[in-house]
């Protein structure tokens, strides 16, 4: 299994390291434009999402509320991702990876894992689940992470998932704060009492490939330096 190194707070945003480059390592944005990403079962991006001070910046004022999560519009089966997010005061958003644009469902969330992204002060969410499991870098409604280590309303996180050989790793500021095997007793154990049979009966069986996703959840939040390593 391929482990985290924890990330620091780098002098170049969006920018990889030679050491990065020599890796295998690839920038997902490049901090001027929404190139390469889309909606959910669209070529564009929905224009909420828009480039502010170098980071992807969904407005929740944006664009008449033309609203969608964002997609990278390529799709990774095994891989490590790093990225930094930022959150408004209540605000909720999420990561979501593997995720399918399948017949019948309108949003990724009814497919794909999601690292939870919020503000666990202010927004609902977090007292809601259980013990902890819809707060900040949990695996959204099933697992909690440990420790709660996520910083400030205003301050950038940074964050890393990987996902190799069915396991699934959540790092949060330095920590890893989860882990779990997809379609192992726990996994199905896990599914079975969460949300998503009720959305999609065949959520528990994650696709072997799929999207990396933004959530656009109504409130301010900011995405940088998002860079992927395929595994």
């Amino acid at each position: 299994m391929y482990c985290a190194a924890p990330l620091s707070l780098a002098d170049d945003i969006n920018q990889l390291t030679e050491a990065e480059r020599a890796d295998g390592w690839r920038l997902l944005f490049d901090g001027q434009t929404t190139a390469g990403w889309k909606g959910y079962k669209r070529d564009d991006a929905p224009g909420t999402w828009e480039v502010q001070d170098g980071s992807l910046f969904m407005n929740s004022e944006g664009a008449d509320r033309d609203r969608g999560d964002l997609l990278f519009a390529e799709q990774f089966a095994d891989f490590h991702l790093k990225l930094e997010w930022r959150i408004s005061e209540g605000g909720n958003s999420g990561i979501f990876y593997r995720g399918a644009e399948q017949p019948g469902l309108d949003v990724i969330y009814k497919s794909a894992p999601e690292m939870q992204v919020l503000d666990n002060d202010r927004h609902p969410d977090a007292k809601m689940g259980v013990d902890g499991n819809r707060t900040a870098g949990a695996l959204y409604d099933l697992i909690p992470p440990r420790p709660q280590n996520v910083k400030a309303v205003g301050e950038w996180n940074q964050v890393e998932i990987i996902v190799e050989d069915g396991n699934i790793q959540h790092h949060q500021n330095g920590e890893l704060v989860l882990e779990v095997q997809l379609g192992s007793a726990q996994w199905r154990e896990l599914v079975a009492v969460s949300k998503f049979p009720g959305l999609n009966p065949d959520w528990v069986d994650v696709p072997g490939r799929g999207f990396i996703g933004l959530q656009d959840h109504g409130d301010n939040v900011w995405y940088r330096s998002i860079k992927l390593k395929e595994l």
